[in-house]
């Protein structure tokens, strides 16, 4: 079964950029591992050498097979990553991992996470892992996700696996970023609840049921087909696959679950559409941003003042302020 998408991104530097920056892209392209860290590390802090680079590389991605991992904390999310990684490059794969740790509400910097279950994979070449904070964004992705995942795409990865934060049942943004969404539940831990809330299950393209040697899986292996069943026809049944991550078992089972929905993606014409609403999503995304970066100058922010003190005293509503501060009067 094929893996690839159809797209055959270009290989030769873009001429557009000159100087270090054409000689980084060359080494980027070329397999440069600390040339593709640099450029990712601009891409995230969002230096203008980033936006230049990623600008370039553009063109060369839309390759690579993206697939999301989801799920409460304590999931073992990481722990499936890893194993899934370790399945993709027995077929000779390359993978890329983007893994989207919790923030300090404080420094706004990763705290300490689930990166040391993925030691094992630093070793190998063919693997790259990329950790990202979250900085306070909401739905489980770090703002510059997409970003991180084209560089990665135009550097070569056949596989790209996006690992969400771990924030609960309004993780539902990976759905925007990978083809394919893995909801991974667990036992014991409330889900069958959880669960009936629901957002999240409406976006799982694959069900993992990790830990399913612990009492209590089967439960959760009914609950959870007994919610798909209530769920409208989407063209695709998700499957519900039994795993055991610590031990790699069920992992070839789940990666064969990810090949079959890309497979129907493909056949059914969703690829393309889904590509087209993944990019509307993004750009969205960054309109918002940049008017939100744009509104809060200093002079924005002194107009944001007055406008506030006009809704406080009853001067004015907020309506109308908010037109006001975004026609700039």
């Amino acid at each position: 079964m094929t893996t690839e998408t159809t797209a055959t991104p270009n290989t030769q530097p873009n001429p557009r950029l000159s100087g270090r920056l054409a000689e980084l892209e060359e080494r980027l392209l070329d397999g440069d591992r600390r040339a593709l860290a640099r450029v990712l590390s601009w891409v995230e802090s969002g230096d203008q050498r980033g936006r230049e680079m990623l600008r370039a590389l553009y063109p060369r991605s839309g390759r690579a097979r993206t697939i999301g991992l989801t799920g409460s904390p304590g999931a073992g999310k990481s722990t499936v990553t890893n194993e899934l990684a370790k399945a993709f490059r027995k077929r000779g794969q390359s993978v890329g991992i983007v893994a989207i740790d919790p923030s300090s509400p404080y420094t706004m910097g990763a705290i300490l996470g689930d990166r040391v279950r993925m030691t094992e994979l630093y070793s190998d070449s063919d693997v790259f892992i990329r950790s990202l904070a979250s900085r306070g964004a909401l739905g489980g992705l770090s703002a510059a996700t997409q970003d991180i995942v084209h560089v990665l795409d135009a550097y070569g990865k056949d596989v790209i696996l996006i690992e969400t934060v771990g924030a609960g049942q309004d993780e539902v943004d990976i759905a925007g970023a990978a083809q394919t969404t893995i909801l991974v539940n667990t036992p014991n831990m409330g889900d069958e609840v959880q669960t009936l809330k629901a957002g999240i299950m409406e976006i799982a393209d694959v069900l993992a049921v990790n830990k399913s040697d612990l009492p209590g899986a089967n439960r959760m292996v009914s609950a959870l087909k007994a919610l798909l069943s209530l769920n409208p026809d989407r063209g695709w049944d998700p499957p519900v696959v039994r795993i055991v991550a610590t031990q790699g078992e069920g992992i070839d089972k789940l990666a064969e679950a990810c090949d079959s929905h890309f497979a129907e993606l493909q056949a059914s014409g969703k690829l393309q559409s889904a590509e087209l609403d993944r990019a509307r999503q993004q750009i969205t995304s960054l309109a918002r941003a940049n008017v939100l970066n744009q509104l809060h100058t200093e002079s924005g922010e002194e107009h944001l003042a007055r406008l506030a003190n006009d809704v406080a005293s009853r001067v004015s509503d907020p309506h109308t302020a908010a037109a006001a501060w975004l026609a700039g009067s």
